[in-house]
């Protein structure tokens, strides 16, 4: 980030030496700008979310950036790990029970949210105590 702040700068200067001094402003206002996107993608991806089973609930807690929770629960023996597949190969996963739908496991990449709910489904079968089919 300093090497791009250094660089703006030194390009800056020399437009303003040139006479042209609103070019100055507009490459102070470049490494401003691209300083915000990083800090706002550094603090989007601060975001995690804990799944917790057990043979009478179903737990997932997410935790915001702002450090803010949210906790929803669910019976092991009504939910449903739904897989949403898009034509263009991208996925989402919701978690659903009675009429609740919660989306889940957006900051992972298609194939580990595949192989999550998998897993997680696996996991619901085994703590339900019932047959795999």
């Amino acid at each position: 980030m300093a090497a791009i702040g250094g660089v703006s700068f030194v390009c800056g200067v020399v437009f303003l030496m040139m006479g042209a001094w609103p070019i100055f402003f507009f490459f102070g206002l470049d490494f401003l700008l691209i300083y915000i996107a990083f800090r706002l993608n550094y603090r989007s991806g601060r975001i995690y979310e804990v799944v917790d089973l057990s043979c009478d609930q179903l737990s997932l807690q997410r935790v915001h950036p702002s450090g803010r929770s949210e906790v929803f629960t669910f019976n092991p023996a009504w939910v449903r790990v739904i897989l949403a597949e898009r034509r263009d190969g991208r996925n989402a996963i919701t978690l659903s029970s009675h009429g609740r739908s919660v989306p889940f496991g957006a900051f992972l990449t298609d194939h580990e949210r595949r192989e999550f709910s998998h897993a997680l489904t696996t996991a619901i079968i085994d703590a339900r105590g019932g047959p795999r089919i």
